[in-house]
């Protein structure tokens, strides 16, 4: 199969011919339609991220596809079958899977990162009959694409974690594809959006997704400050999309009383010990919270508000590429350009 690999971390990719993958016992072989390009990826090429331990290496680790063929230990999955899977593949057998929480697996797998994944003509997935997520034929898979990451990252983020109430106020702290997939899912709560980010393009971006106030971070002279203002005292919820620590900072000043921060964006590199203003946690009565993906049994409100119509993953997806454009586009990623999903979809 053609696949992109690295073979030394923040070094040249290429397309190349790779062996075909085999299912595990317990998992399945998906022929990939479609896999998202994410910033994660591009962290893990640059070696942030200590999953990645063997080289060379496929990234990838957002896809929709079709079962090719199956381990024969699984019995809920088949051949033919259109489906995407959670990032934070759980093992099953863990405490955290026994009480339903395999995107904290204690021996979780991931696609891209412990694993070789989807920037590929196939992938191999474990655990199939816990993690794999049946795919709606309403559902393209490019728009599918998103799902495994971003739009489950910031539902989960947003309705389980944030716990926004309509007509609250959800502050959103960088409009990447998680902050903007945030957006449109809170707008579909019902909340009051405000978005932050450095790039009028986004913002833009964010806006027509249903952002009420958007605020430019490189404009704004006291960011927390504007926030307050805006939303009446602070927000009811903020999340940090984007993982840096003046981000993480703003987002937990710019709340009021007994209000909610989210971190969803990874604290990686020089920031995975970011300074908390605790003093404030503590005076305001502050609830922090991380975000990590969403387990596969979670989906289905996810899914039934997209098939509904109040949720537009497609409206994420800015360009398409091939295989072959994988190589410049995510190396580009390092300089933050061009706004919403690249998503592959011709191998």
């Amino acid at each position: 199969m053609k696949a992109v690999l690295f073979r030394k971390f923040g070094e040249s990719l290429s397309v190349e011919k790779v062996p075909d993958p085999a299912p595990p016992p317990d998992g399945v072989v998906i022929r990939v339609e479609a896999t998202g390009l994410c910033r994660s990826d591009w962290h893990g090429w640059m070696g942030h991220d200590a999953d990645i331990r063997h080289l060379p290496h496929i990234p990838g680790h957002e896809l929709a596809g079709v079962v090719e063929a199956v381990g024969p230990l699984v019995r809920q999955r088949k051949p033919g079958e259109r489906v995407t899977v959670p990032f934070a593949v759980g093992c099953g057998g863990c405490p955290q899977c026994a009480a339903g929480q395999q995107q904290v697996c204690d021996n979780y797998y991931q696609p891209g990162f412990t694993g070789w994944g989807s920037f590929a003509e196939y992938v191999a997935i474990p655990h199939a009959d816990v993690n794999l997520v049946p795919l709606p034929e309403a559902l393209s898979s490019v728009a599918a694409a998103s799902l495994g990451c971003r739009f489950i990252t910031a539902f989960r983020a947003v309705v389980h974690q944030g716990r926004v109430k309509p007509g609250q106020w959800l502050a959103i702290h960088g409009c990447g594809g998680v902050g903007l997939a945030a957006v449109m899912i809170g707008r579909a709560l019902g909340a009051q959006v405000l978005a932050v980010d450095v790039k009028a393009d986004a913002l833009v971006l964010a806006k027509s997704l249903g952002a009420e106030v958007v605020l430019n971070g490189h404009r704004e002279a006291d960011v927390v400050s504007s926030i307050r203002q805006a939303t009446g005292g602070g927000a009811q919820v903020s999340l940090d999309a984007l993982g840096s620590v003046e981000t993480c900072r703003n987002s937990i000043l710019g709340l009021r009383k007994q209000g909610r921060h989210v971190q969803v964006g990874l604290m990686v590199a020089g920031y995975q010990d970011a300074p908390v203003p605790m003093n404030v946690v503590i005076a305001r009565e502050l609830e922090l919270a991380g975000s990590h993906g969403m387990q596969a049994h979670a989906c289905e409100p996810l899914l039934g508000m997209i098939l509904a119509g109040k949720l537009h993953p497609d409206r994420l997806v800015r360009q398409t590429i091939a295989l072959e454009g994988v190589p410049a586009a995510l190396a580009a990623m390092g300089e933050f350009r061009g706004e919403g999903i690249t998503v592959i979809n011709k191998f």
